[in-house]
């Protein structure tokens, strides 16, 4: 026998043809065929436009700015900069090469796809994003190669002036479907199924973004309400379909399967656009984005702190300024170690066993401002721990030399970590590396500090250096990672710098 097929849970029974809002139209006749296009992604005929639009902006513009040119080609500094003016003939393929870079560009920023809830100054962002690198790879080529028939000025004017070009364009293009949706131009009408806390969200938002295009008309729900816009139960989609002339129906959280199933298949016998809201999570969702990976949707809840061209960028600089440092400290390095051979019995560095990103364990190197057998007497110090939470600190180590005291006092001991940082297993700027004891005391909210590597200097050492408090030390950690940016360490290690000069160590 062939299994038996899944039937919906039962639901409660609603009034037939209860329509209720006071737009509805004539009940009974045929949906319409769907408007939803309207406010999805653009087909290919429409970027194909959006493309040649951007390519006709990049012509008026550059005959703007070489009309620009030919005034200012006769002026001294423009002839020490070209070779010779430009000529029509070269010009045109300068343009030409110029539009299909920008093309390119803003085909990779997907500004050719503007889904409605993009706003106005993402957007703008977006093109200038774009046109920066077109006109990037332009001046490469131009100066690059010798090809010096425009001055930098004009370059620059031209970069400048499509930017501003193409982001006011698409403005006026929002304006005018903005106000079309206030007239109730292309307008979808949209019926939510379930009622629930993530159903009244989505059309509150349908409603509040009138750029989105979408008319809530009404709701589908399990359960009897005498809410006038639940317009039905589960089982009467086709009969509110055709009686409120829907477009487009969303399916919202908690929702069983065959409804989904059913609601499916309907859409598809109609030609109507369906949507299926996923789980948010009590909001832990909103605003995530979906991605497809093996073939399988899915909504990503959290992601790296850092993105991955921050992470390349700030290697880079990690490098450059970990080399340049190991020189240029290379002598002092060499007195340094000679004074703490000298102080006490001996190596002048130090490896400790610290733990780094992700949990990774390395050796951290520092010169050594302690006794040979300092380790051995840690725990015996331990109940005169100054410090809050599972970290030790002792102001007036016993087990600390003279000249380590010294050191720690400007920071010297730790120039070694240089080598560290060369290596990659430390940054100019992240949190502190802990010794492995202190990390077996962690509570699990505790290893969020190490979802980056750990760094020479932080923002803990520029603000609250003296805090004995670990929870003060782990907000500071978080805060750097969750609000991450080039700025945020360059002003780091300016201010631990002037840290440093002040001898505010221990």
């Amino acid at each position: 026998m062939p299994p038996k097929r899944a039937v919906p849970a039962p639901v409660a029974e609603y009034p037939p043809g209860r329509v209720t809002l006071l737009d509805s139209p004539v009940a009974g006749e045929s949906p319409r065929p769907s408007r939803l296009r309207a406010s999805g992604p653009h087909g290919l005929p429409v970027q194909i436009a959006y493309a040649v639009i951007d390519c006709a902006m990049v012509g008026l513009v550059g005959a703007l700015v070489f009309y620009l040119e030919a005034g200012i080609a006769g002026s001294p500094e423009a002839r020490s900069q070209m070779l010779a003016p430009p000529t029509l003939g070269s010009y045109f393929a300068f343009i030409s090469a110029y539009a299909a870079l920008v093309v390119l560009s803003c085909a990779g920023q997907d500004l050719y796809r503007t889904p409605r809830d993009r706003g106005v100054l993402e957007e703008s962002l977006m093109v200038f994003k774009a046109v920066s690198l077109a006109t990037a790879v332009l001046v490469l080529f131009v100066f690059g190669f010798g090809a010096r028939s425009m001055t930098r000025i004009c370059v620059l004017a031209l970069g400048l002036f499509t930017g501003a070009t193409l982001s006011g364009w698409r403005y006026l293009k929002r304006r005018m479907i903005l106000n079309r949706t206030v007239r109730g131009i292309g307008v979808s009408r949209v019926l939510i199924v379930g009622a629930g806390a993530a159903g009244r969200t989505l059309a509150a938002s349908l409603e509040t973004n009138l750029s989105l295009g979408c008319k809530v008309c009404g709701f589908l729900d399990a359960q009897f309400s005498p809410d006038p816009l639940i317009l039905g139960g589960l089982n009467d989609l086709r009969r509110v379909v055709a009686e409120q002339f829907i477009d487009a129906i969303f399916l919202t959280p908690p929702i069983d399967r065959e409804v989904v199933k059913e609601s499916v298949l309907v859409a598809r016998e109609l030609r109507l656009g369906l949507k299926v809201v996923p789980d948010l999570y009590d909001g832990i969702g909103w605003r995530a984005p979906v991605h497809a990976v093996g073939g399988f949707p899915v909504m990503q809840l959290n992601e790296n702190p850092i993105p991955e061209l921050g992470v390349a960028v700030k290697r880079i600089i990690d490098v450059g300024m970990a080399a340049s440092g190991l020189l240029l400290t290379a002598p002092l390095l060499g007195v340094l170690a000679a004074l703490v051979r000298l102080d006490s019995p001996g190596g002048a560095f130090y490896p400790a066993v610290r733990v780094g990103y992700k949990g990774r364990k390395f050796y951290c190197w520092k010169l050594r401002t302690m006794f040979v057998d300092a380790d051995s007497q840690k725990e015996a110090l331990r109940e005169r721990n100054e410090r809050a939470g599972p970290w030790f600190k002792m102001k007036n180590d016993p087990r600390v030399t003279p000249v380590g005291r010294w050191l720690r006092r400007f920071s010297l001991d730790e120039l070694p970590q240089l080598w560290n940082v060369l290596r990659g297993e430390m940054s100019m700027v992240g949190p502190r590396p802990h010794p492995v004891d202190d990390f077996n005391r962690y509570k699990p909210e505790h290893l969020r500090r190490l979802d980056v590597k750990p760094g020479l200097t932080g923002l803990w050492q520029v603000t609250a250096r003296q805090n004995p408090s670990f929870e003060t030390n782990l907000a500071l950690d978080l805060n750097y990672i969750e609000n991450w940016s080039l700025r945020l360490d360059l002003e780091i290690l300016f201010r631990s710098l002037a840290e440093l000069l002040s001898g505010s160590g221990e």
